[in-house]
């Protein structure tokens, strides 16, 4: 037994492999059901028993010192072959391309972030609402002219059902479930029924804002903004607001920020006037608070409003709202 031993080892060391075919010949010579490894196991079950434990260890060994020679064979072809080929066959078969985020998304991330360092949490609502909490709760009367603000997707099957024309009606059912203080945002996909453009689209998304607590003031609202517009557009940013109207604040503005192309100088995009308009805003209307049973005595409070579309074309100087909606992956590929 001992002799088979060292006879196999010294052949085993004797070879010299250098092809696929070589190798195989080589594993069914040694290491196959039939090969001689497997034979010197069969036959080391007629071994005495005294003599097992001494013999037993050496067939192990052999076994262990053929199996990494051939696994060392191996190693060596592939690599030579590899070589040789100039392909790595160690690559996944198919090339796995790393996605991006969408420029909506990146945007939104980044509002969330900015708002929560000051307090503010996400609220989320549905996007089938009644008329009740996207206009009446907010203010609208029924035939009143500023309904017509805003060209609404009704639902045929009922004519109180509508698609949500502004993240708003998150707001209404925030504060009839809560009592102040309040500061939460409202982002989410809103509709109208517009013409699709390059400055405008019926599907896009807003982020809204609400503060409610005692001794909320205009300076509040305006200090708030000035924050978000700085952290999001840089520390040079100004903001200016200017008198507006809207059925559920009052007063009511609209608030411009320096144009992010020409710097605040004046330029084709901002029409020479240096500021860009990016989202309407104001102090609620104590009519909203009463209407969702708020102290409008004790309780003051701030709503504002953006489309995340209108941001993203200004911070990345898109020109077509359409390319957020046409899933080019060229144009998506650029933002990371």
């Amino acid at each position: 037994m001992i002799d088979r031993i060292n006879l196999i080892k010294t052949e085993v060391d004797s070879n010299q492999i250098t092809s696929s075919e070589g190798l195989e010949q080589f594993r069914i010579k040694y290491l196959s059901k039939k090969g001689l490894l497997s034979q010197l196991f069969e036959d080391f079950k007629q071994v005495p028993n005294e003599h097992k434990k001494q013999l037993g260890q050496q067939v192990n060994v052999l076994k262990q010192y053929v199996t990494n020679l051939y696994e060392s064979y191996k190693t060596q072809l592939d690599f030579t072959s590899t070589k040789e080929s100039g392909q790595d066959f160690s690559m996944p078969a198919e090339p796995i391309k790393l996605g991006s985020r969408h420029p909506i998304s990146i945007i939104r991330r980044e509002m969330y972030d900015i708002f929560s360092r000051i307090g503010f949490t996400v609220a989320e609502g549905p996007e089938i609402e009644d008329d009740w909490h996207v206009f009446s709760g907010l203010n609208f009367p029924e035939e009143h002219p500023a309904r017509d603000m805003q060209d609404t997707f009704f639902i045929s099957k009922g004519p109180d059902i509508l698609l949500r024309t502004h993240t708003s009606s998150v707001q209404v059912r925030v504060m009839e479930n809560n009592q102040p203080p309040i500061r939460q945002i409202f982002p989410g996909r809103v509709f109208r029924n517009e013409a699709i453009s390059a400055r405008s689209h019926c599907i896009f998304h807003q982020v809204e804002g609400l503060y409610i607590d005692t001794n909320v003031s205009f300076a509040d609202l305006k200090q708030t903004l000035l924050y978000f517009s700085k952290e999001l557009f840089g520390p040079k940013t100004e903001i200016r607001l200017r008198p507006s109207f809207f059925p559920f604040t009052e007063p009511s503005a609209e608030m411009d920020v320096s144009c992010t192309i020409c710097g605040g100088k004046g330029c084709t995009v901002c029409k020479y006037t240096g500021y860009l308009e990016i989202l309407g805003c104001g102090m609620i209307d104590p009519a909203v608070l009463e209407a969702s049973n708020i102290d409008s005595t004790k309780y003051t409070g701030f709503a504002f409003g953006m489309g995340i579309e209108r941001i993203a074309m200004l911070k990345y100087q898109v020109k077509d709202i359409r390319y957020f909606f046409e899933n080019d992956i060229r144009f998506l590929s650029q933002f990371k």
